[in-house]
């Protein structure tokens, strides 16, 4: 990577520094992380230029990311109701190339992936190298959701063994050596939380009441998680003390202000994809020779444009050459009806 380029990378790496968290800490919610933080590095009238350099970057990276096909990117995006996840994928995504990028939302599992282990359903939607994945909810409902809902665990028909014990503590573990195993095999995992606070939340929701055009978002179900607000900051706070590690660490991302929330998220990516620097692939010899060689067949199929000179040339030539094969047909044609008059 050049000089520039480190620089950069060490620019943003400051940028996104408070929001990471450090493997082994312990966090407590809402006091370690402010929801309603946005810097003062950059204002609000500023943050859509620099989200949009930030995103022309991505779509770059991703580009070499494809062509170079060793990594995938894994982006897991969780959060409360109403903080912004469906924004955040919208605005930091925009810029890049669909074919290059996959979303999967995880809701209710099917009876089909009840039958199988708790992260088969989250296998099966991993990105292919050259790939950018995102998960909008993940594996990680498995030790939030779940643990405030237990009763989800008896819909999965565990055997008796696996109940036993802190199956919490257990699963964080299985997580973190899957996430170990995936980035050892070359998937990058980029983990976001967005931190909304609780009366953030509540104005949002009362946008979604009151405003017709935001009325298909809300959901009552939304209104009920939301009594267990106290339950889920504290099963937040576990997963983020128990599962930030040194090859997959979280980033809690200030959700109250969205445009600080969108500009953070796509910081946090722009900074993991500089980290791996994806390159485009460079030919062999016997590759750029079979090049020269198809060039020099295309060559003699009709040489490229030259400028306005040649253009000009070959219009002469195009002229010329219409006017001969017009003047042959004529005299065949002329030929053929004197052989019929001959003939008759």
């Amino acid at each position: 990577m050049a000089s520039r380029d480190q620089r950069e990378l060490q620019r943003i790496g400051r940028l996104i520094e408070p929001f990471r968290v450090t493997p082994g800490a312990r966090v407590r919610l809402p006091r370690d992380f402010d929801p309603g933080f946005h810097g003062d590095y950059i204002k609000k009238r500023d943050a859509g230029e620099a989200l949009a350099r930030g995103i022309a970057q991505i779509a770059q990276y991703q580009d070499r990311l494809a062509a170079q096909s060793t990594y995938a990117v894994l982006v897991v995006l969780q959060a409360l109701d109403a903080a912004g996840k469906d924004g955040t994928i919208k605005h930091v995504m925009s810029g890049v190339n669909p074919q290059g990028v996959s979303v999967s939302g995880f809701k209710v599992p099917s009876s089909e992936e009840l039958n199988h282990d708790y992260l088969w359903r989250y296998a099966k939607r991993l990105p292919e190298r050259g790939r950018i994945g995102i998960f909008n909810r993940s594996y990680y409902e498995e030790v939030l959701v779940v643990r405030v809902h237990p009763d989800n665990l008896v819909r999965q028909r565990l055997p008796s063994s696996a109940l036993g014990g802190n199956i919490w503590k257990r699963r964080f573990r299985e997580i973190n050596d899957w996430e170990r195993y995936l980035v050892d095999n070359g998937v990058r995992i980029v983990k976001l939380f967005l931190n909304v606070s609780k009366d953030e939340q509540l104005r949002r929701f009362m946008q979604r009441i009151d405003i017709p055009e935001k009325n298909w978002k809300f959901s009552v179900a939304d209104a009920r998680e939301r009594e267990r607000w106290d339950d889920y900051q504290r099963a937040y706070s576990d997963v983020l003390s128990s599962t930030s590690t040194d090859w997959a660490p979280w980033h809690v991302i200030p959700a109250d202000r969205k445009w600080f929330a969108r500009l953070a998220a796509g910081a946090v990516l722009l900074h993991e994809m500089m980290r791996i620097d994806p390159r485009y692939p460079v030919v062999g010899k016997e590759k750029r020779r079979e090049l020269e060689e198809v060039r020099a067949v295309l060559t003699r199929d009709g040489e490229p444009d030259a400028g306005p000179g040649q253009a000009n040339a070959n219009a002469d030539a195009d002229a010329s050459g219409n006017g001969a094969r017009r003047d042959g047909r004529e005299r065949r044609a002329a030929a053929e009806a004197a052989t019929a008059a001959r003939e008759r």
